[in-house]
C-alpha cells in the first residue's frame, strides 16, 4: 500500500499553556499523542513540520486588533486566570502557547502548499474552534482553524476552503466567522443539545453563505452509523459540487466512547474511516491537500489511540472506506 507523506506539526511551547489543576484541557494532551505516535513507530515516518509562532500580522486575518490586545494585557496581568470573554482558563505563557498553536496551523498549510507533505496532523492546544473574531470562549483562544483557512487564501489563492468538524462540541467560532462568507464550506456534527448550544440544522449561513453551513446535530449517544452517515450523506455531495482547494480538519477526539466532556461513542476504527473519507475526497479535489488540526479529547488514552487511528488513515493505512449502509 502506498503511504502518503505526512506532516507533524507539533511544538512543545503548547504546554506552557495551563488551565490549572484538574482541567481537562491538560498541558499532558499533548504529550499523550506524541508519546502514542512514538510507541506505535509512527513517528519514524511523519515529516516534522517546523512550527512557526503566529504574528500579529497573521492573527489579524481572522482577529480583531482589540482582542488581540485584550489576550495580551490579561495574560500579563498578575493573578488574571480566566479570559473575560468566556470560559476560557490562562496564564502567564497562554498568549504565547496561542500564538504557536495557531503557527502550528499555519505552518502545516505552508509545508502542503509547497509540496513537502501531502497532508498534516496539528498537535496543538489550546484548541480553536470555539473563539470568534473578537471573543475567546470554550477553552479556546485564537481560532486554529480560520487561521489556517485564511492563510491558505491569502497566501496560496485557494479560493474554496472545506472545513470538517468532527468534535463532538459545535464550532461556534468557526462558523460565526464564515457564516456570511462563501469561500468556506463549513461542516459539523456534534451533541446536541450540549456546549454551546449552537449548530442546529436551521443554521445554514447567509448572503454569500448561505447553504456553504451544514450542521449535522445528533443525540447522545451517537456513533459510527450517524456520525459517518452524515458524513456520506450530507458532507460529501455538498463537498463534491463545492469543489474545495484545500481540506481542513477540526479533530475532535472528544466524540470518542468514554470522553469526560462527550456521550458519542465513536471508537478508534470509526475515526481512521473517517480520515480515509477525508483523505479520498481531498485526492479527489485538492491533490490530497489536507490539514488536521487537533481540537477536544480529554480521556488522555482515548485522546492517544484515536490519534493515532487518524494519523494512520492519513497516511494512507485504513481499511478501505465503504458505505456504512
Amino acid at each position: 500500500m502506498s503511504m502518503h507523506h505526512t506532516g507533524l506539526a507539533a511544538d512543545a511551547r503548547v504546554v506552557n499553556h495551563d488551565p490549572g489543576p484538574g482541567h481537562p484541557e491538560q498541558p499532558a494532551r499533548y504529550q499523550a499523542v506524541l508519546s502514542r505516535l512514538e510507541w506505535s513507530g509512527l513517528s519514524q515516518d511523519l515529516i516534522r513540520i517546523d512550527v512557526r509562532p503566529a504574528t500579529t500580522d497573521d492573527l489579524l486575518l481572522v482577529h480583531t486588533r482589540a482582542y488581540l490586545d485584550l489576550v495580551d494585557r490579561q495574560v500579563a496581568e498578575e493573578g488574571t486566570t480566566q479570559l473575560s470573554t468566556g470560559d476560557t482558563q490562562i496564564c502567564p505563557y497562554s498568549a504565547e502557547a496561542a500564538r504557536v498553536a495557531a503557527g502550528a496551523a499555519l505552518s502545516a498549510v505552508d509545508a502542503v502548499f509547497s509540496g513537502s507533505v501531502a497532508n498534516a496532523f496539528c498537535v496543538v492546544r489550546p484548541p480553536g474552534h470555539h473563539a470568534s473574531t473578537d471573543r475567546g470562549m470554550g477553552f479556546c483562544i485564537y481560532n486554529n482553524v480560520a487561521l489556517a483557512a485564511r492563510h491558505a487564501q491569502r497566501r496560496y489563492g485557494a479560493e474554496r476552503v472545506l472545513i470538517a468538524d468532527w468534535d463532538v462540541h459545535h464550532g461556534n467560532g468557526t462558523q460565526d466567522i464564515f457564516y456570511r462568507d462563501g469561500s468556506v464550506l463549513f461542516f459539523s456534527t456534534h451533541q446536541s443539545p450540549w456546549y454551546p448550544g449552537t449548530g442546529a440544522a436551521s443554521e445554514a449561513g447567509e448572503g454569500k453563505g448561505a447553504g456553504k453551513i451544514i450542521n449535522c446535530p445528533l443525540r447522545a449517544g451517537a456513533g459510527r452509523r450517524e456520525i459517518s452517515g452524515a458524513f456520506e450523506q450530507r458532507l460529501l455531495p455538498a463537498a463534491d459540487s463545492f469543489r474545495p482547494d484545500v481540506i481542513l480538519l477540526s479533530a475532535g477526539f472528544d466524540s470518542r466512547i468514554n470522553d469526560p466532556l462527550g456521550q458519542f461513542v465513536l471508537n478508534d476504527s470509526d475515526f481512521n474511516y473517517l480520515t480515509a473519507l477525508m483523505t479520498e475526497l481531498a485526492a479527489r479535489h485538492c491533490q490530497g491537500r489536507l490539514i488536521s488540526v487537533l481540537e477536544g479529547g480529554y480521556n488522555l488514552e482515548g485522546l492517544a489511540l484515536a490519534a493515532e487511528a487518524h494519523v494512520r488513515a492519513l497516511m494512507g493505512d485504513s481499511h478501505h472506506p465503504h458505505k456504512t449502509n
